[in-house]
C-alpha cells in the first residue's frame, strides 16, 4: 500500500484541523472529509474508535488517499496507527508514547500538560461549551486556554466548541498554533465553505499575531 514513509518526522498540525464523527457528519464521512479538504484543511483526525478494526482500517486508507493529493496528513486516535505514522493518544494512556513520526496528545490542564515527554504537540479542550459533549467542561475560554499555551512544553491546538471565525482567531491570539473542530465542519451544509471561512480566520490571525511579534 502507497503511502508516507514509516518513521517520518513531520512537522505538528497547524490551522484547521478537522476530527471526524460519522454519527453527527451531514453525509457520508468520507464526503464530508473531501468537503473540508476541498477547503483548505490540512490535517485530519480519525476517530470513529467504536469501530472494527478492519472498518476503520478501510476508513483510515480512504482518507489518507484523499489527504495525498494535497500533501496532508491523517492522524489516528488511539495508539493503534493503521498502517500510518501519527496518533492522538487521550490524556490517560499510553505512557510513555508509542514511536511513531508523529505523536498528539490530549490535555485539559497544567497537571497533564507536565506528564508530556515525546509528544510533538496537545490538544487543550474544553475552550469552549461543545455540542458533541455537553455538559463537558468547564469551558476555559480564551483567559484560560492562554495560560495552558504558555505552561505548555509543546505547540498547542485549541479544541472545543470552535464554530465561528471569531472563536478561530480568538484562540490563535490566545497563542493556539491551531484549531481542531469536530461540529462546525462535521454538521455543516456546504464543509468546504466552512472549512474556507474557518481557514481563512486562523490566516488572517496568525499574519496580525506575527506581525505584532516583531
Amino acid at each position: 500500500m502507497e503511502g508516507r514513509p514509516r518513521n517520518k518526522i513531520y512537522a505538528g498540525p497547524t490551522g484547521v484541523v478537522v476530527l471526524t464523527d460519522r454519527r453527527v457528519a451531514r453525509g457520508p464521512l468520507v464526503d464530508v472529509v473531501a468537503g473540508a479538504v476541498g477547503g483548505g484543511v490540512r490535517w485530519v483526525v480519525l476517530r470513529e474508535k467504536d469501530l472494527p478494526r478492519a472498518e476503520r482500517l478501510a476508513l483510515a486508507v480512504d482518507l489518507r488517499a484523499i489527504l495525498a493529493e494535497v500533501d496532508g496528513t491523517l492522524i489516528v486516535a488511539g495508539p493503534d496507527p493503521l498502517d500510518g505514522d501519527a496518533v492522538h493518544l487521550p490524556a490517560a494512556g499510553p505512557y510513555p508514547p508509542p514511536a511513531v513520526g508523529l505523536v498528539g496528545r490530549s490535555c485539559h490542564d497544567t497537571a497533564e500538560l507536565a506528564r508530556l515527554t515525546t509528544e510533538h504537540y496537545a490538544t487543550l479542550s474544553p475552550v469552549y461549551a461543545t455540542q458533541t459533549k455537553p455538559g463537558y467542561g468547564p469551558a476555559f475560554r480564551e483567559s484560560g486556554l492562554a495560560a495552558l499555551v504558555k505552561a505548555s512544553p509543546v505547540p498547542v491546538l485549541a479544541l472545543g466548541g470552535i464554530e465561528t471565525a471569531a472563536q478561530v482567531a480568538a484562540c490563535v491570539e490566545a497563542g493556539a498554533t491551531g484549531v481542531a473542530v469536530l461540529g462546525a465542519v462535521m454538521r455543516a451544509n456546504d464543509p468546504t465553505e466552512t472549512a474556507t471561512t474557518l481557514g481563512r480566520a486562523f490566516q488572517e490571525a496568525a499574519t496580525a499575531t506575527t506581525g505584532e511579534d516583531k
